[in-house]
C-alpha cells in the first residue's frame, strides 16, 4: 500500500469538500493542488471528477429529510413535481454542453494557468454582482419557477471552464435573477446532485481501462476526505450567508489567482503548462 499515494488522495478529498460548494472553483483547487502534489496524469483526472460524489452525497445526508419528502411527493404533491422539473430544467444545458466540449475543456484548460485566469475574471464578476442592487423575486428555493431555474441553469454551463466555479456561477447567477442568498445556495446544492452523480459516473466509465482494483483504496480515501470536509463546509455556508455577501470569495479568488500568475511567471513554482 502506497501510504503516500494515500495521503495525497486524503489531502486532495479534503480539498474537494471544503471548495466545492464555495464559490471557489474545487476543480481549479485539486488542478493546483495536484499538480503542487505531482498527481496530474490521467488517472488522477478521472479521481478528481470522481471524489466529487463523496462532496455531493454529504448534501444528500444534510438535506435528507427534504429530499425524501420531494422523492416520496413526486406524482402526488406540486410543490414537489416543480422542484424535480425546475432541477431537470437546470440540469439539462451544462449536461448537453459537458458531453459536448468535455474532451476539449480537459485537453486545453486543466492547467494552472487557465485556472488562475478564470480565478482572478470570476472574482471581478462577483465584485461587480454584490455591487449591484439586489432585488429578490425569489425567497424560498420551493418558490422557483421553471423560468428561474433555466437562467441558473444555463450560468451553470461557465462552470464547465476550471476556476470558475459551479457553485459560484449558479449562485452568482441565481443571485443575478432574483433569487435570495439562502435560495441560491440551495439550489446550487441540489442542482449539484443530478451533474455530479452524471460527471462521475460518466468519467469513471468511459475511463475504465486505466483503472485497476488498486486503486480503489485511493478513490475510497478521497471519498471520505471529500465528504466529511463537505458536511462542514455546507452548514458553515448557510450560517456565513446569512450575515454575509460573497465579497470576501472574491477578493480569494483574485488574489489567490494572481498569486499562481505572478508564481508561474517569475519562476518561482514550476507550473504546468497543459
Amino acid at each position: 500500500m502506497d501510504f503516500i499515494l494515500l495521503l495525497k488522495a486524503l489531502i486532495l478529498g479534503v480539498v474537494e469538500g471544503l471548495t466545492e460548494f464555495l464559490p471557489i472553483s474545487s476543480t481549479g483547487h485539486l488542478i493546483l493542488f495536484g499538480d503542487l502534489l505531482d498527481f496530474n496524469d490521467e488517472k488522477s483526472k478521472v479521481f478528481t471528477i470522481a471524489i466529487q460524489l463523496g462532496a455531493i452525497l454529504a448534501v444528500c445526508w444534510e438535506y435528507r429529510k427534504k429530499i425524501t419528502g420531494i422523492v416520496m411527493g413526486i406524482g402526488s404533491d406540486a410543490s414537489a413535481n416543480r422542484f424535480v422539473l425546475n432541477l431537470f430544467i437546470a440540469f439539462m444545458p451544462a449536461a448537453v454542453m459537458g458531453l459536448l466540449f468535455i474532451d476539449v475543456i480537459k485537453q486545453y484548460l486543466f492547467n494552472p494557468l487557465s485556472v488562475a485566469t478564470a480565478l482572478v475574471i470570476g472574482g471581478v464578476v462577483i465584485l461587480w454582482a454584490e455591487r449591484r442592487d439586489h432585488v429578490i423575486d425569489v425567497e424560498q428555493v420551493d418558490d422557483m419557477d421553471w423560468k428561474h431555474a433555466l437562467k441558473v441553469g444555463m450560468a451553470q454551463c461557465l462552470a464547465l471552464i476550471p476556476g470558475t466555479s459551479r457553485s459560484g456561477a449558479t449562485i452568482i447567477g441565481g443571485l443575478l435573477f432574483g433569487l435570495s442568498r439562502k435560495a441560491a445556495a440551495e439550489f446550487s446544492f441540489f442542482l449539484a446532485i443530478p451533474i455530479m452523480f452524471a460527471a462521475t459516473f460518466y468519467d469513471v466509465y468511459k475511463n475504465r481501462a486505466i483503472l485497476e482494483l488498486s486503486d480503489v483504496s485511493m478513490f475510497a480515501v478521497g471519498f471520505m476526505g471529500a465528504f466529511f470536509s463537505a458536511l462542514v463546509a455546507i452548514r458553515a455556508l448557510i450560517r456565513f450567508i446569512s450575515n454575509h455577501d460573497f465579497t470576501i470569495f472574491a477578493w480569494y479568488r483574485i488574489v489567490f489567482g494572481i498569486v499562481i500568475l505572478v508564481t508561474a511567471y517569475t519562476g518561482v513554482i514550476g507550473w504546468s503548462e497543459m
